[in-house]
């Protein structure tokens, strides 16, 4: 029978159920790779028989066996403890990434428990960091909800998505790629330029074709003068575009229209048909077409070019291919100028009409904008012909004698609906403006000659005494000049318009020079020098004021990406 209950005798039974249960629990260990490889004393596994026998070895085996067993399981228990508490600290992570918020650092691993010592407990409770984790997540859906449109509702979560270190990518004047996906794509570019001006050259005061003597400002300063942030992109099919933007005009703080915020929406049938709507410029002349700002000055157009021109409105167009080398563009809009008119000012005619032809024969293209930065091997030619109708009123605030519509003047300068201009009690409240232009140039090796020819009417007078106002008729033109001296990196310029109209013939000349660093288009340092005699325009915005006469100069850094 076996001996039990004397000191140093062992019940075999019992000894190789313990034996057993420790080969259970090293085997664990082992496979799980959570401790090192353990290598049992040949006493530990000796046979039955002999460990059956009745010695003070045997049981002290036994002995040494139990305590290396009960190390085992205490080192087993710290080690699942530990892989417990960094599944917990790891499902707290993801949820942190998943609610968009940046994960903290994890905390430093617990050293592995040396042989024949206990683990220490962790400091935090296992569910501490998940539960953290799912509150930051909460938080920040509810401070998304107006972005995602749930409102006072259940908040959205907010998108789940890894991004790699560096993503996105860049594109000449389509700025940075920030989002593609299935459902659309973004994009976002930036506008600006720095602007040095001098207008201490100028004359102090001019006389109108009216005898009143105004004054002219004369300026000198320096403004970051204008900056776009401009978005654009495709949703849900690539043919249907948006581009919206933000648009500030840093020198006429103050006044109406200093911060626009506007765009307009595509969707693009076919290369023959696009139809769009929203705020653009329309075509009435080339650089209103849409290719800013690629012009040989930094915006800043010629004086006959900005008299005659129409500006940007609200509306509805279309445009596209009619063969490879001719293209089309019609709009109706609001009316010549949206910029610093609210609704409650329009008529309510919505006539006003802008149309280009353009033919590019040789090649089928004519390359950005003006000059022949592109430097065209082969002679590069265009024609386009343009026209422009439109009613326009003064466009008078409710009970006020205040107008805001400055697009048409006279060629003196003088706005079409200043009182008694035309006679005591004669006020234009009303009239219809017409104006046709054609413009042809040709590009060659870094060589740009082109022009455009301008005709204005305006008639239909209405207003009080209105009947005695002749039909006005003014002409002009504008040439331009250039030369990429070093291709893709200098250009020099000179260009000059002129303006015969009944009440006046100004004209100007500039030359210029623009420097490209980089070799591409997306920033240049642009100076120039430029002569007025009488200008009939001007803005703030612009380098001269309206009866400039005399010298201008300026120097531009921009950047267009």
């Amino acid at each position: 029978m076996p001996v039990t209950g004397t000191r140093g005798r062992v019940d075999p039974g019992r000894q190789r159920q313990s034996i057993a249960r420790g080969v259970d629990r090293a085997l664990a260990c082992l496979l799980s790779g959570a401790i090192p490889l353990f290598t049992a004393s040949p006493s530990a596994v000796a046979a039955p028989d002999a460990s059956a026998q009745s010695s003070p070895s045997a049981s002290t085996a036994d002995t040494d066996m139990q305590r290396r067993l009960q190390r085992l399981e205490q080192n087993q228990q710290a080690l699942q403890q530990q892989l417990q508490e960094n599944a917990a600290e790891i499902e707290a992570l993801k949820k942190q990434a998943a609610a968009g918020a940046a994960p903290q650092p994890a905390p430093a691993a617990a050293p592995s428990a040396a042989p024949g010592s206990v683990a220490a407990p962790a400091a935090a409770a296992p569910g501490a960091a998940a539960a953290a984790g799912a509150t930051a997540a909460s938080a920040i859906a509810i401070a998304t909800s107006e972005e995602s449109g749930s409102g006072l509702d259940k908040p959205t979560a907010a998108p789940t998505n890894e991004y790699p270190a560096k993503w996105g990518d860049y594109q000449d004047f389509f700025g940075f790629h920030v989002a593609n996906t299935d459902k659309g794509d973004m994009r976002v570019a930036i506008y600006t330029y720095v602007r040095y001006l001098n207008q201490k050259g100028l004359d102090p005061t001019y006389t109108d074709a009216f005898g009143n003597v105004k004054n002219v400002q004369q300026r000198q300063e320096a403004q970051i003068l204008k900056v776009q942030i401009k978005f654009l992109g495709w949703l849900f099919d690539p043919r249907f575009r948006y581009f919206l933007y933000a648009w500030s005009s840093n020198a006429t703080q103050g006044q109406g229209a200093q911060v626009v915020l506007a765009g307009n929406l595509t969707y693009a049938f076919n290369e023959h048909f696009a139809l769009a709507g929203g705020i653009t410029s329309l075509p009435g002349v080339r650089t209103t077409e849409g290719n800013f700002p690629f012009w040989l000055s930094v915006d800043n157009r010629l004086m006959a070019d900005e008299f005659f021109r129409p500006s940007y409105t609200s509306g509805f167009w279309v445009k596209g291919d009619i063969t490879p080398t001719l293209r089309y563009q019609a709009m109706i809009g609001n009316n010549l100028s949206t910029l610093g008119v609210s609704s409650a000012q329009l008529d309510n005619h919505f006539n006003t009409i802008a149309t280009a032809l353009v033919w590019e024969p040789t090649t089928g293209e004519f390359g950005k904008g003006f000059g022949d930065f592109e430097d065209h091997q082969q002679a590069a030619t265009r024609g386009a012909l343009h026209y422009t109708r439109s009613t326009e009123d003064k466009q008078s605030q409710p009970n006020s004698d205040a107008f805001e519509n400055t697009q048409i003047r006279l060629s003196d300068g003088t706005v079409i609906f200043t009182p008694n201009i035309f006679g005591p009690g004669v006020a234009v409240e009303e009239v219809r403006y017409q104006m046709s232009s054609l413009d042809a140039g040709v590009k060659y090796k870094g060589y740009a000659l082109e022009g455009e020819f301008y005709v204005r009417k305006l008639d239909r007078f209405e207003g009080p005494g209105t009947g005695v106002v002749p039909n006005q008729w003014d002409r002009g033109f504008q040439l331009q000049a250039s030369t990429m001296i070093i291709p893709r990196t200098f250009q020099a310029y000179l260009a000059g318009s002129y303006i015969d109209g009944n009440y006046g013939k100004p004209w100007d000349i500039r030359a210029g020079v623009n420097w490209h660093p980089w070799h591409n288009r997306v920033f240049r340092w642009n100076t120039q020098v430029m002569y007025l005699n009488h200008s009939p325009v001007g803005y703030t915005s612009l380098t001269y004021n309206v009866g400039s006469k005399g010298v201008v100069f300026n120097t531009d850094f921009e950047l267009a990406l």
